[in-house]
């Protein structure tokens, strides 16, 4: 079951908030101000944030700032009924995933939860994919400890960190294609394309 997190300083408005978003199966858990928001992001594995942009104390645009500090993966949801261009556009450049002006229809909520929680699920799974990727070629998976194969992994690591185009030969089945994945994947290119 995905977690999210509401936090907006008008009580009666989290009550729908929770109300149409727990008939859709989420868990919700609400804050009334940002400081209650973030103790819960302390200790809470959240899936989305919707926040209220005009609070006390703290704003939406500065919890939303600090969420970016703790998990820069999470999406936030930033709600006003105040809306300008201007402050979209802020929200958007530190990092909103949405910003959406109340009131808004509980079918355009619904959707804006499902894409932001369908885009931190695809975050998740690229990053342990990419983990994945990493320790599936990385050194200690070619097997061995002759003085050749020692200079081999000493070159690995040399070209790795280089921009020059490499040629790799030899007999069939001896590894070229590991090692070619192993520089590929130590390299600063190993986000590209192999």
């Amino acid at each position: 079951m995905e977690n999210i997190l509401v936090v907006d300083d008008e009580k009666n408005f989290l009550i729908i908030l929770k109300a149409v978003l727990e008939e859709e199966g989420y868990q919700v858990l609400t804050a009334q101000d940002a400081f209650t928001a973030l103790e819960i992001l302390s200790h809470t594995d959240v899936d989305t944030v919707l926040t209220d942009m005009k609070m006390p104390q703290m704003d939406g645009i500065l919890l939303l700032e600090r969420i970016k500090q703790i998990n820069p993966e999470l999406p936030v949801i930033i709600m006003t009924a105040y809306g300008t261009v201007e402050k979209a556009v802020e929200a958007m450049k530190k990092g909103a995933f949405d910003y959406v002006l109340k009131p808004f229809s509980n079918e355009e909520l619904k959707l804006n939860v499902r894409k932001a929680i369908d885009m931190h699920h695809l975050l998740r799974e690229n990053r342990r994919l990419n983990q994945a990727l990493h320790q599936r070629y990385h050194f200690e998976n070619l097997v061995g400890k002759s003085t050749a194969m020692q200079r081999i992994f000493d070159l690995i690591r040399k070209v790795a960190n280089t921009k020059t185009t490499i040629l790799i030969t030899g007999e069939t089945g001896t590894g070229k294609e590991l090692v070619a994945k192993a520089i590929h994947y130590n390299s600063g290119r190993k986000n590209g394309p192999f």
